[in-house]
């Protein structure tokens, strides 16, 4: 069992750390806004977890990647306790890539590998999309 330990260090602001021993200030007071909120760093785990899919997989299809940005916007419902309803994952890439390669890598992604989309898909439905830029120079 992995155990991360999280800290409150006054107001609604907290020192979290990893299983993996990574420390990260978190503040749940969007008016103080100090750092990142729990529900924010969903957004970014779904984000970093898609992503990393994505590099894994173009490389193994020896696809020639330049630049990935995963967008990642989501809703969440209107009462408590406010779970995410809906997200839009959008993915910027370049480089020299063939679009039926990113289409699988997308596709492996969402239904297989991302364990982060499994775990937010039962709550929330997820949509995907890419745009592909080709790489300059």
């Amino acid at each position: 069992m992995q155990t991360a330990t999280v800290r409150w260090t006054g107001e609604q602001k907290f020192i979290a750390v990893s299983p993996s021993g990574h420390t990260l200030a978190m503040d749940s007071d969007r008016n103080s806004n100090t750092g990142p909120g729990p529900m924010e760093l969903l957004l970014m785990a779904l984000g970093a977890c898609t992503a990393t899919d994505i590099v894994i997989i173009l490389e193994k299809k020896r696809q020639k990647l330049v630049s990935l940005e995963v967008i990642c916007s989501g809703e969440r419902a209107p009462e408590p306790p406010q779970v995410w309803t809906k997200f839009e994952i959008l993915f910027r890439l370049s480089g020299k890539l063939e679009e039926s390669g990113v289409k699988r890598a997308i596709q492996l992604s969402e239904e297989k590998y991302c364990s982060v989309a499994a775990t937010l898909r039962k709550s929330a439905e997820l949509t995907w999309r890419y745009e592909i830029s080709p790489s300059q120079g």
